[in-house]
Parts: structure tokens; C-alpha cells; sequence
């Protein structure tokens, strides 16, 4: 699997917003195997606010490769490997248009280990990312807000959640596609779901 975290100009690309930074770690068996991490020059303002939020400015990434190049490297990367993201719809929708603006598709399944955190541990105050990762005392990389920061501690939540499912439904190793259908079930369908899951033909 693949956990990918973008840094962006705003919200969405529809709107023109644009990635400053991207970063992926490539995981197998919960622990991280590879990284990949690069700020890049999309050509648009960084506005005062985000640069505070995420500490990335203009002149960064006015020295960063171009975004084309970028996201060139950062598909080779990942290649056909299934994809995971905290609040996986953001990252999901600029990963496709960033890919889209040089011509390349965005096939892969994304995970989300946001909405599997909501199903898994109800208890916790809120499932931002830093909330879990404290609920869950995972080691912290760098700053928060930064793409590798943030990939790293996605992908050591990803970890914790594979685990918490294995102990909790006592499946080994849970693989992509049953986080798909789990982030999709009501929390007190989880058990059943697996179950099925087990079930299934091969």
C-alpha cells in the first residue's frame, strides 16, 4: 500500500487550488519500506494563511522542481500500488487532478483512515490525525502539516488500525480491500462485514 499526504494552496481543485507538496510511503506488512517526498512549483500564490498553517512559502517552493515533474516521479512511485489517506477524499481529488494536468490517470482505490478511525475508535474527542495519533501515542515525525509528517503518521495509524482489526475480528493482516469495505459500514456492522469478507470466494 501506498499512504500519500498533499500540502496545498487550499481546498480544492476545482477552484484552482494546487499542491506545494506531496509525500508517500510505500508500507508493507505495517511497517514503511520507501519515501518519496518533494515540494513543487505549481506556479500559484501561497496565501499568508496557509503558509502559516503549513510553513511553506513562496520562495520554497519557487525553488521546488515543477509540479509536472513532481507528479511524473510521484506515480512511478507508487505505480499500481492500492492507495491510503487521512480524509482520503482530499487527497484522493488532487491526486487525480494533479495527474490529470500531465496526462496521466488515477486508477487506484484510496483507503481512508479517517473514516475508519470513526468506526473503530468512537471514543476519541475528533479523528484529526495529531487527535489520534496522541489518543494512540504513535511516534511523530517532523512537523505537523508537512507532507512526510503527516504520510508517516498516517501510515503508523494505518498500522494501529490493521492491528486493532486483527485483534478485535481476528483477521490476520487486513489487505486493502477489506479497509474499503469496512470504511463503508455502519460501526455496528464491522464484525459482519469481515465476516463476509472471510467468506467471500477467492
Amino acid at each position: 500500500m501506498a499512504v500519500i499526504d498533499f500540502e496545498t494552496t487550499g481546498l480544492s481543485p476545482t477552484q484552482g487550488d494546487r499542491a506545494t507538496e506531496v509525500a508517500i510511503v510505500r508500507v508493507e506488512g505495517g511497517r514503511v519500506v520507501d519515501r518519496f517526498q518533494s515540494l513543487m512549483n505549481a506556479g500559484v500564490r501561497i496565501s499568508p494563511f496557509i503558509e502559516s498553517f503549513t510553513g511553506i512559502s513562496n520562495a520554497m517552493v519557487a525553488a521546488a522542481p515543477p509540479a509536472s515533474q513532481v507528479m511524473a516521479e510521484a506515480a512511478r512511485f507508487v505505480g499500481l500500488a492500492p492507495m491510503v489517506a487521512h480524509n482520503a477524499a482530499f487527497d484522493r481529488r488532487f491526486w487525480a487532478a494533479e495527474l490529470a494536468r500531465i496526462g496521466l490517470a488515477a486508477p487506484q482505490p484510496f483507503a481512508c483512515t479517517l473514516l475508519l478511525a470513526r468506526r473503530l475508535y468512537p471514543q476519541v474527542p475528533n479523528h484529526r490525525l495529531g487527535t489520534l495519533a496522541e489518543f494512540h501515542a504513535l511516534p511523530r515525525h517532523g512537523r505537523a502539516h508537512r507532507a512526510l509528517a503527516d504520510a508517516e503518521m498516517a501510515a503508523a495509524l494505518l498500522a494501529q488500525i490493521q492491528h486493532d482489526l486483527c485483534v478485535q475480528f481476528g483477521v490476520a493482516a487486513p489487505p486493502h480491500a477489506l479497509l474499503m469495505q469496512l470504511q463503508g459500514c455502519q460501526r455496528q456492522a464491522l464484525a459482519a462485514a469481515v465476516k463476509r469478507y472471510g467468506q467471500a470466494p477467492t
